[in-house]
């Protein structure tokens, strides 16, 4: 867009999670006038259902807890826990500009954000997760929504936008069209779609990534996929189309995740035959498909050393409190609140035991049992597996810029999170490592806001 067109802002983000806010943060800080729109009533999205971890490489905060990490190692992680897939790139940017980006959110914006060394966590070889103290991501939103707020961003709830507005090719802002905003045009520079996937709608998932289907979702509402249809409609293309975050284990019937410290430390899961469903060490993402294909009900076993534990855990101390850890003294209690058959638990554990003590393979192949073998008294927490968020979207390049088939850049238009491909594999749940999430969202708009607001 010509500089002598007239504009009512510089940069227009679309959607409020943290990859929306972190752009506008990051616009701001290039001196660019920002507004965020969000469709919804409250700000958050997929970030603020999350643990808010961000995964980041050589920070400050690993050094001054001794750990050697860089960004070398943690994109070597990532692409070993992927595999080969059609956005390595963002990998690699995302790798190299993750130290920078949690100091900027702590020093620069007093977000709240501490290194966890309690555990690794899927994917990673060291210890480098950074999430806020609670370890609940409605704390690391509400800190993004404030530090927007002190950097003069406005962000405007319930003012979805309908569509894109385009000149002779170039992306020059966004009609916002609801009941309550009504319609009208933003003119604006750059424009940043940050409104996360499509996972919240059933016929882009039929699709685009019909494998998804018997999923449930648990994600934010918000993820509707139109911005994605919007790149798609400019000619973009869709990239590691297929690829979700599912999670193996949500609480039932409470909805809140159960956490997956359980299981790497030692803990199962089982179904209503007393059956394990394969080897839960390959992370809560790729192990929903196993759950998937389980008896229902199906029921984490752990033991109260692993409980205690995660008791660290804000959310899984509620869900402890909400009666969703329930303790059982021997394998008869077990089976008694499980409903699975007592001979047939007794033997599925005693095999897991022998595994973990090295007297015989585990059947299905696990080699990291953390604290097993497991101890009486038992905890048993019901659980269902769930969609979280697809990780298939449009090609960018490595500042967010939206792709064509070309590979040419469409001129005024980023894209980031959820709208974006991801880097969690080419397809399937088991390329998720633990925060590519939120990496994708948080360091692809900080990247995003800082090009945008150049221009």
């Amino acid at each position: 867009m010509s500089a002598d067109v007239e504009t009512d802002v510089d940069v227009v983000v679309v959607g409020a999670g943290g990859g929306g806010l972190a752009a506008a943060l990051a616009a701001a800080d290039a001196g660019a006038s920002v507004v965020v729109l969000e469709k919804l009533e409250e700000p958050g999205g997929n970030t603020a259902l999350s643990t808010g971890s961000i995964p980041a490489a050589g920070s400050r905060f690993q050094a001054e807890a001794g750990v050697q990490d860089d960004p070398e190692r943690m994109a070597a992680d990532l692409l070993r826990q992927s595999g080969p897939h059609e956005a390595e790139h963002l990998t690699r940017r995302l790798a190299e500009t993750s130290a920078s980006l949690v100091e900027w959110l702590v020093d620069d914006h007093q977000v709240r954000l501490k290194l966890i060394t309690d555990y690794k966590h899927v994917g990673h070889s060291v210890e480098r997760l950074h999430a806020p103290p609670s370890r609940r991501g409605i704390d690391l939103s509400r800190d993004l929504v404030a530090a927007c707020e002190g950097a003069g961003v406005d962000i405007v709830r319930g003012n979805p936008v309908a569509e894109l507005l385009v000149d002779d090719g170039t992306v020059t802002g966004v009609v916002v069209d609801g009941e309550r905003s009504g319609r009208h045009e933003i003119r604006s520079r750059a424009v940043v779609l940050a409104a996360n996937g499509f996972a919240n709608n059933r016929d882009l998932v039929a699709r685009w990534a019909p494998d998804l289907v018997g999923l449930e979702y648990f994600g934010a509402h918000g993820s509707t996929g139109e911005a994605i249809e919007w790149g798609v409609q400019l000619g973009a293309q869709l990239r590691n189309r297929t690829a979700y975050q599912g999670y193996a284990a949500v609480a039932y019937p409470h909805g809140s995740i159960l956490s997956w410290t359980t299981q790497e430390k030692g803990g199962v899961l089982v179904d209503a035959t007393g059956s394990r469903l394969g080897d839960e060490i390959v992370g809560y993402s790729g192990f929903a498909v196993e759950v998937l294909r389980g008896s229902a009900p199906i029921w984490a076993v752990y033991d109260t050393r692993i409980r205690d534990i995660t008791l660290k855990e804000e959310e899984y101390a509620e869900l402890v409190e909400m009666g969703g850890a329930k303790v059982c003294d021997e394998v008869e209690d077990l089976a008694s609140v499980t409903g699975a058959p007592v001979e047939a638990l007794r033997s599925t554990l005693e095999a897991y035991a022998a595994a973990a003590r090295g007297e015989q393979p585990d059947a299905f192949g696990r080699t990291d049992f953390g604290l097993a073998p497991l101890e009486p008294p038992y905890v048993a927490s019901r659980v269902t597996p769930g969609l979280f968020h697809t990780q298939g979207g449009l090609e960018i390049d490595a500042d967010a810029r939206v792709l064509t088939e070309d590979g040419t850049p469409v001129p005024g238009l980023f894209a980031v999170g959820g709208v974006a491909a991801g880097i969690s594999g080419q397809q399937g749940g088991r390329g998720y490592s633990s925060g590519n999430g939120l990496l994708t969202a948080v360091g692809l708009g900080r990247l995003a806001g800082t090009a945008a607001a150049a221009g």
